[in-house]
């Protein structure tokens, strides 16, 4: 098994949460990009999640189909071959950011698809989906999310929900970078009593902190990580007292007995929602570790691993330029301008970057066994 079930992959997010560690969520727009996080996923000896964004599951079905669930399902479908051949690593394939224009054209969809596969006894295409409600008041996320809960139970799929604002630009969607970015303990309440912890379907929760997509200078980015902190004991505090009725409980009951005397559900307790971190690009180490100290499970990567790629293949070209090209009524050497050659480099290259990733999160050598 390399593409988690959905019990496996509840036990991952089990083990980051209890373990103080989280998955680098790579996202990836081809075969190219797939293979290079399962070729960095491997070196770690690290578990982890490989998503596609809706421009990435438009651009996967070619720029003359450009249908997201078709692109959605190639890329499921080549990850469940290739993965195979991975056999020490699990990773979850999750869809990303899907804005409330894309739902019926694109998330919706491939939960109705995945349903039916779960009734006709097969594994979903993908083992999650985000539904961003960012744009949308607090109220009308929730009822959105409700919905696709409801349905990600069906579908044997776990549910990701944003909660405030990202800033920054990503696939076209972008957001100003101002107070909107910091989401609040209040808010952290209202979803509990709205989703509950865990008992009504399994979800994650990317609350933000002045995160912003896209690559800054220092300075520009104010990243709150306290926050997350504060939002988790709030929610703790108000299950205690009654104001959130449901118990918190962990992903995989079959992790309860922890190690080290720690019970999964006290863990739980403590740490009531999976977190996400989204728009990290260029955080600062310190900041990311207490992020993932206050029970962040998974980290978007994406802007860096983009870079990573693209600098391999630039000096590629740069190095063999009078190969690649042909010159003065010269024929090039054909093996500096085969895809192989340069492709093959940034593969490596962005793998190099998929294992810091690991390494930076505390998932390298963490591999489930």
């Amino acid at each position: 098994m390399t593409i988690a079930t959905h019990e496996r992959y509840a036990q991952m997010l089990d083990a980051a949460r209890r373990g103080g560690y989280a998955y680098p969520a790579i996202n990836v727009t081809s075969t190219q990009t797939l293979n290079a996080a399962l070729q960095g996923f491997a070196e770690a000896e690290s578990d982890g999640i490989i998503q596609v964004s809706v421009g990435g599951a438009d651009y996967f079905s070619g720029q003359s189909v450009r249908d997201r669930v078709i692109g959605s399902l190639a890329f499921a479908a080549f990850a469940h071959e290739v993965a195979a051949r991975y056999p020490h690593i699990v990773v979850a394939l999750h869809t990303d950011h899907c804005a409330r224009q894309y739902l019926d054209e694109w998330v919706r969809p491939l939960l109705r698809h995945e349903i039916d596969q779960v009734a006709h006894g097969r594994e979903p295409a993908f083992q999650s989906h985000m539904w961003d409600g960012s744009t949308v008041p607090l109220s009308e996320n929730l009822d959105i999310a409700e919905e696709l809960l409801e349905q990600s139970v069906k579908a044997h799929t776990i549910l990701e929900i944003e909660i405030g604002a990202v800033g920054g630009e990503e696939d076209g969607h972008s957001a100003q970078i101002d107070e909107k970015l910091y989401s609040t303990p209040a808010d952290g309440v209202k979803v509990a009593q709205r989703l509950g912890l865990g008992e009504r379907g399994l979800y994650m929760a990317a609350f933000t902190f002045g995160n912003v997509h896209g690559a800054y200078k220092p300075g520009i980015v104010k990243l709150r990580p306290e926050l997350l902190g504060d939002i988790q004991h709030e929610v703790a505090e108000a299950v205690r007292a009654g104001r959130v009725t449901s118990m918190p409980r962990a992903f995989a009951d079959s992790w309860r007995d922890a190690n080290d005397g720690i019970g999964g559900d006290e863990v739980a307790a403590e740490k009531p929602f999976a977190l996400v971190f989204h728009g990290g690009s260029g955080s600062r180490p310190e900041e990311i570790a207490e992020a993932v100290s206050h029970g962040v499970v998974k980290m978007n990567v994406d802007t860096d691993t983009q870079y990573a790629f693209t600098r391999a293949v630039a000096a590629h070209m740069f190095e063999h330029y009078d190969g690649v090209l042909k010159i003065d009524g010269e024929v090039g050497e054909k093996r500096f301008y085969d895809p192989r050659s340069w492709g093959s480099e940034a593969e490596s290259a962005m793998a190099a970057r998929v294992v810091e990733a690991c390494q930076q999160l505390g998932s390298a050598g963490r591999a489930l066994k």
